[in-house]
C-alpha cells in the first residue's frame, strides 16, 4: 500500500478502541394529591342553636399531607348579613403554612339509610378553577350557606339532634420520579463473545479453509455477514455448495488473527501483545499487525475454491 493510498478490498473493518454505550436518562414530574377524610359527629345540635352569628363548633384536629386541619360548623352561619338563616361550614388549616394547595369535600350524611348525602365537592370542579390555596394557618375553604336551617332541621340529615359530616382534604404535591429511569443500566453486548464460542468449537461449521495445509472451521453465514469479500465468494460463486476453500499466499497465523476478528470484533491477544512491541522492531512490515492488514487488503485476490 502507498501512502495516501485508500484501500478499495477490505476483508472486514478492523477497529480498536469501544465507545462505551452510555444509558439515557429521564426524569418525570408527577402532581397528585394526598387524600385524607375526618368524620365530625355534631351531638346536641338543638343545643348549639343561638351561641350566636360567627360562633362555631370545631373538630378535633386531624393530618393529611403533612399537615393539620379541622372542621368548623356555625350553627347560626357565618355571615351576618344572613340572619341565621343558614348554617355555615369550613374547613381550615390548623398547622403552620403557607401557599398550601388543597382540594376539599364536605358531606352532609343523610341518616335514613337512603344515601342522598348533601355533597359540596372541589374535587370534581379541579379543571375548572384549580386547587385552593391557603395562605397561612387559618386559612379557610368551605360555605357560608352550607344548608337552609329550616330545611336541615326537617331532614334526614338530623337525626335524634346528632348531624355528621365528613371532609375529604386532598393536599396537592410535586415529586420527580427518576428512580425506575435511572435504575436501568445498559449491559455491555457480549455478543462478539458469543459468536467468538462458535470459532472455538466449531459447532454448525459449514465451511473449512485451507491455509498452507493448517485448517480453519467457520460459519458461511457470519462471514459473509461481516465482510462483503467472503459474502461475494460464498453465495456470488458459480457454486454455492462447495465447503472447503482454500487461501494461498497467507500465513495461518495471520488467518487466524482475521477470524478472530471477524467474530469477536476484538483483535486478537497475539496482535496486541506484538502491537506493545512494535517498537522494538527492525521493521513494522514484519509484524502480525502489518501481515493482519495486508491480508485485509488482498483477501479476495486470495481466495480459490475447490470441490470437497
Amino acid at each position: 500500500m502507498t501512502n495516501g493510498a485508500t484501500s478499495p478490498v477490505t476483508a472486514a473493518t478492523l477497529k480498536v478502541e469501544h465507545s462505551p454505550l452510555l444509558s439515557p436518562t429521564s426524569s418525570q414530574s408527577v402532581t397528585e394529591t394526598v387524600n385524607g377524610s375526618h368524620r365530625f359527629v355534631i351531638q346536641g345540635y338543638s343545643l348549639a342553636k343561638g351561641m350566636g352569628i360567627g360562633k362555631h363548633i370545631v373538630s378535633d384536629n386531624f393530618t393529611v399531607g403533612g399537615y393539620r386541619w379541622a372542621i368548623y360548623f356555625y350553627p347560626d352561619g357565618k355571615n351576618p348579613e344572613d340572619s341565621s338563616t343558614y348554617v355555615s361550614v369550613f374547613i381550615a388549616l390548623a398547622s403552620e403554612g403557607t401557599d398550601v394547595r388543597a382540594l376539599f369535600e364536605l358531606t352532609l350524611m343523610d341518616q335514613s339509610g337512603k344515601g342522598k348525602h348533601k355533597v359540596h365537592s372541589h374535587f370534581d370542579r379541579s379543571l375548572e378553577s384549580g386547587p385552593y390555596t391557603l395562605k397561612y394557618r387559618g386559612s379557610m375553604w368551605g360555605y357560608k350557606r352550607f344548608f337552609r336551617r329550616a330545611l336541615l332541621e326537617t331532614s334526614d340529615y338530623l337525626k335524634d339532634d346528632c348531624l355528621i359530616i365528613n371532609c375529604t382534604v386532598g393536599v396537592v404535591v410535586s415529586v420527580i420520579d427518576c428512580s425506575r429511569l435511572h435504575s436501568i443500566q445498559v449491559p455491555e453486548s457480549d455478543i462478539g463473545a458469543h459468536f467468538g464460542m462458535l470459532l472455538e468449537n466449531m459447532e454448525g461449521s459449514d465451511i473449512t479453509f485451507d491455509v498452507a495445509g493448517e485448517k480453519f472451521h467457520s460459519h458461511k453465514l457470519v462471514l459473509a455477514a461481516r465482510s462483503p469479500v467472503f459474502r461475494s465468494e460464498i453465495f456470488d460463486g458459480v457454486d454455492e455448495q462447495k465447503k472447503e476453500m482454500v487461501i494461498t499466499d497467507l500465513e495461518p497465523r495471520v488467518f487466524k488473527a482475521l477470524l478472530h476478528f471477524i467474530y469477536r470484533d476484538t483483535l486478537s491477544e497475539d496482535v496486541e501483545s506484538v502491537e506493545s512491541s512494535s517498537a522494538s522492531l527492525s521493521s513494522v512490515s514484519e509484524t502480525l499487525i502489518a501481515k493482519l492488514l495486508a491480508a485485509a487488503d488482498r483477501i479476495k485476490s486470495c481466495l480459490s475454491q475447490i470441490c470437497c
